[in-house]
């Protein structure tokens, strides 16, 4: 499936594709791990998710800020959930 930028969190989506792509563990491609079967569904490619993507997510996080790590990690889940209902909706 190719990105439709119209799609909220597709930003972080298509970011984390390349990302993962590359093997470069990002808060975005740890977000695609954690989405990877259900964007799979939608006709996304995901290559080899990382392993136990939640926690390195969270740990990520709190190495920046660890006080907001919980409320972004939620956040980020969010805007994950919100993209695979919409790219659910336009999948072929």
């Amino acid at each position: 499936m190719q990105d439709d930028l119209s799609l909220p969190g597709s930003e972080l989506v298509t970011k984390g594709l390349s990302d993962l792509a590359r093997r470069d563990a990002t808060a975005e491609a740890l977000l695609v791990s954690i989405g990877a079967r259900r964007l799979a569904a939608s006709g996304h490619v995901v290559t080899e998710p990382f392993a136990e993507p939640e926690l390195r997510l969270y740990a990520l996080l709190a190495e920046d800020d660890a006080n907001s790590a919980h409320g972004r990690y939620n956040a980020l889940l969010r805007k994950l959930s919100s993209y695979a209902r919409a790219a659910e909706c336009v999948a072929p």
